[in-house]
């Protein structure tokens, strides 16, 4: 009975064995067999599943870190830049009062946490002619003449701005000419106009500002656009101005000069030493008025022209002059209880320039100092680079030359004009108007007088230019008062030039912010859609399979 259940456990363990090893080798059959080719194949087709959820993974990932970056940068370069949180729009008001006409500057700016950002861009002013000094012996029309500035002002400024809006008035060398009761009566009917204006406005906001105020005005509006105000003393540019009734000289300079020429203006923690004058009655339309109302003009055979005719060799011949007229002042070249003479044009550009320069140099004998380039007026050795403005570059631009062109050329294009015949010239520029054309004979020749043969600047100095604006910002002095104003009352450390300026722009960062919140709602949207998955082998068919498993499973 022992041995029979010794046998049956021998058989059946015999059985297990074989059974065993047939599973064995269907194992091995089913892992090896000729028609199982797919498990390299489901390998392949499981990794590149899992490869297209890494690369569309991946690309959103770079997406977003690649915008991520760029915003990071855009803060990062505003952050730097001088503007900052940009606050509301602001305005203020400069009446230029000249001599030939008032113009009104309606200035634009914003303040950020650096300080004043000024905007240009655009016609903000707007000219009327005649001048405040034309209304000598009827102020009240003065301030007609103010009305129709600030009507121009009202549709430039938001109403709900006007409240603090400042407006000033500066009056310049038209005003300075005329007697201290006069310029009042005068100042005093534009104060009741702009009293009632609407805009912010105090008595002594409307004066007469003296030469070396417009001369530094100008200097710095220039050298703010040239982006050298607030660095090296040294690095600066010059200013000569050459208006209606005055010419203003402003420069750095190290020379020691008597108090009364010298002006310190501080921007930052730069200090610059001017010599800053007006030389008032030098401007070019008084001079021109002063030179042809002398007897400088010798006539060679007075029996052919009658005794009160006087030869202008400052108008091109042909020109028919009318009797003189005009108010001169009693410091003039004319000779008094002489009575006006007919003027005959004669165009001789050497002796116009010898008359200029006549004029130029009077009182010469009376300087006080140890050199005198124009009159008995100390000025020290031009230092530097300068830029010659207004009716320096008018001229210059009206005969075509450069603004880098060399006096020479000027005085070639001059005696060219001045020896023209008038009938000719109408034909050659029918669109100007006979006064304004027949000047610039006068101008070239005056020019040359002044900044070559007092200023002692040599024909080929390249040091010097003509110009009226340095990237699009104007050179005008009413500019350079506001600029000055500003500065002055928010106590900037620093000025930036305006090429360097970086405007915040609130459209485009909302957009890149949009985009960037877009790709990231989008990155966890595909994540959470992506599936759970795992790869199995099924016994059953042979074969890898990927199934779907629960995402918390």
């Amino acid at each position: 009975m022992r041995r029979s259940n010794a046998r049956t456990s021998s058989s059946a363990d015999r059985n297990n064995i074989h059974d065993e090893n047939n599973a064995m080798d269907n194992s091995k059959k089913l892992k090896f067999r000729p028609n199982q080719p797919l498990r390299s194949t489901n390998l392949f087709s499981r990794n590149q599943k899992q490869q297209s959820y890494t690369t569309r993974s991946n690309i959103i990932v770079i997406g977003f870190v690649t915008l991520a970056f760029v915003t990071s940068c855009y803060f990062f370069v505003n952050s730097g830049s001088s503007v900052g949180k940009l606050k509301p729009k602001r305005y203020r008001i400069v009446i230029d009062g000249g001599s030939t006409g008032s113009r009104i500057h309606v200035f634009e700016y914003s303040v950020s946490d650096r300080g004043p950002v000024f905007d240009f861009s655009g016609e903000n002013s707007m000219r009327v002619s005649p001048g405040l000094s034309a209304f000598a012996e009827d102020p009240v029309r003065a301030g007609g003449s103010v009305v129709e500035l600030l009507e121009f002002a009202r549709k430039r400024i938001p109403r709900e701005s006007w409240g603090e809006t400042e407006v000033r008035l500066m009056a310049t060398g038209g005003l300075r000419m005329l007697e201290l009761s006069v310029q009042e009566r005068v100042l005093e009917a534009c104060r009741t106009v702009l009293r009632s204006s609407g805009f912010v406005f105090r008595n002594d906001w409307a004066e007469v500002i003296s030469g070396s105020d417009e001369g530094v005005h100008a200097w710095v509006v220039a050298n703010y656009a040239l982006g050298t105000l607030g660095g090296d003393p040294r690095e600066t540019t010059g200013i000569i101005e050459l208006g209606g009734a005055s010419a203003q000289v402003t420069f750095v300079s190290n020379e020691p000069m008597p108090p009364e020429f010298s002006r310190t203006v501080k921007f930052g923690n730069v200090s610059y030493s001017l010599y800053s004058h007006s030389l008032l009655e030098f401007g070019q339309n008084v001079a021109f008025d002063l030179v042809r109302r002398s007897k400088l003009a010798k006539v060679p055979n007075p029996e052919s022209f009658g005794s009160k005719v006087v030869l202008d060799p400052c108008s091109p011949k042909g020109y028919k002059h009318n009797v003189i007229t005009g108010n001169i002042t009693p410091s003039s070249l004319i000779e008094k209880n002489e009575p006006l003479s007919i003027l005959h044009a004669s165009g001789n550009f050497s002796e116009c320039r010898s008359a200029s320069l006549t004029l130029l140099q009077k009182g010469k004998e009376e300087c006080a100092y140890d050199q005198c380039y124009i009159g008995s007026t100390f000025i020290p050795k031009l230092q530097g680079k300068f830029l010659a403005t207004e009716n320096f570059f008018h001229t210059s631009k009206f005969f075509g030359l450069s603004p880098k062109t060399f006096l020479s050329e000027l005085m070639v294009a001059g005696k060219q004009f001045c020896e023209e015949d008038w009938s000719k010239l109408k034909s050659k520029y029918p669109k100007f108007n006979n006064e304004d054309l027949h000047r610039y004979c006068f101008s070239s020749a005056y020019i040359v007088a002044l900044l070559h043969d007092s200023l002692g600047i040599a024909f080929d100095d390249k040091r010097i230019g003509y110009a009226n604006q340095v990237n699009n910002i104007p050179l005008d002095w009413a500019l350079g008062a506001f600029i000055f104003q500003i500065m002055s009352e928010l106590d900037v450390g620093q000025l930036h030039p305006p090429k360097s300026i970086i405007t915040v722009d609130y459209s485009i960062l909302s957009g890149l912010i949009f985009v960037v919140v877009l790709l990231f709602a989008a990155y966890y949207v595909s994540k959470w859609r992506k599936p759970n998955v795992k790869t199995i082998f099924d016994l059953e068919k042979g074969k890898y399979i990927v199934t779907r498993v629960g995402r918390h499973s």
